[in-house]
Parts: C-alpha cells; structure tokens; sequence
C-alpha cells in the first residue's frame, strides 16, 4: 500500500511533470510565489534611527527630518536596550494638537514595546517576507497583533537594532520584482 504526500514527487517522474508539480505547489502558496524566497535582507533595509528617551522631542523631528525616516527606535542611553519607538506622524499630530511640546522628552510620546504579555516577534535579516508581510497584517503568532506599518529588525537575540522594515518598503519591492 503506497501513500504520498500532495506535494511529494515520485521518483523517475519526467521533467515536464516535475515542473508542472512544483508550478502546482507554487500557485497553492500565494505569498511564496509572489516573493520567491526574498527575505528581509534583500530589502536591504536601512539602518535604524534611533533616540534616547530622554531627547527632546525637537531632536527626534530634527532627525527624522533629516534622513526623512517615518519612525525613529528608542534605545535605553546605559544598556542601547531596545524600549519602543516614535512615530513622526503622530507626535507631529500631538504637536499640533497641544498635547506635546517640542521641549518635552521623547519618553512622553514615544509608544513603549510591552515586556509581559504578547510575544515579541523577532524580525531579523533572515526572515521570509511572507512572514513580514503576515506580521504587518496581523497574522500568525495568535493573530491578535493589529495591523502594524513597520518593523524592528533585529539579530537573532535581539542584542542590537539593524533596521527598519516599512509596509511600504515591501510593497516597493513587491512591485518592482517581475512576476
């Protein structure tokens, strides 16, 4: 009695089945198709902007301006520890609206990464985009995440920032990549 698994592909099956099958297995997997094996890496991400909790909130504006970065990591001044980040957009809505001033500390704007709770995904290098795109959706690991706009990356252990990832970073890169 033989059983086979559906993406299993008998040995001494001519190259025309073979291609057909794996052209099978490809269009049941839609991300996979769409990104072939890119990963993170080949966004080629660029290195992460980071403050101090503890910058006034002018400097972080200054910064993001400068290098027209949408967000900015906030790192610990002692340990470089990873605690949360800026979104430029919504401190420049807190700006308008009074809730902020550009002489506050970032740490009265910044949106702090929970310790306890929901787990952290770790973004590296190494990670399938079909990963980041389900993470920027809110998918996987329970699913509960939201809906998110950009992306930490970090080595494996999460000892050091080497970039960020955008939604629109992906997007770029899915539609520059010929299908």
């Amino acid at each position: 009695m033989s059983t086979t698994m559906s993406n299993a592909i008998p040995v001494g099956t001519n190259t025309a089945d073979v291609a057909g099958k794996m052209a099978d297995i490809a269009s049941s997997h839609p991300l996979s198709s769409r990104y072939r094996g890119a990963t993170v890496e080949d966004l080629d991400p660029p290195s992460a902007l980071s403050c101090h909790p503890t910058d006034p909130i002018s400097h972080a504006l200054l910064t993001a301006f400068e290098r027209d970065y949408t967000h900015l990591t906030v790192i610990s001044p002692s340990t470089r520890a990873l605690l949360g980040y800026v979104s430029i957009p919504y401190l420049r809505s807190l700006l308008s609206s009074g809730a902020v001033q550009e002489t506050d500390e970032v740490s009265k704007a910044m949106v702090k990464f929970r310790r306890k709770g929901r787990v952290y995904k770790v973004i590296t290098m190494e990670t399938p985009l079909e990963e980041l795109e389900m993470f920027f959706n809110g998918e996987g690991d329970g699913g509960d995440r939201g809906r998110q706009e950009f992306a930490v990356v970090t080595d494996e252990r999460r000892r050091f920032v080497l970039g960020v990832a955008t939604r629109t970073d992906l997007e770029e890169f899915a539609r520059r990549r010929p299908a």
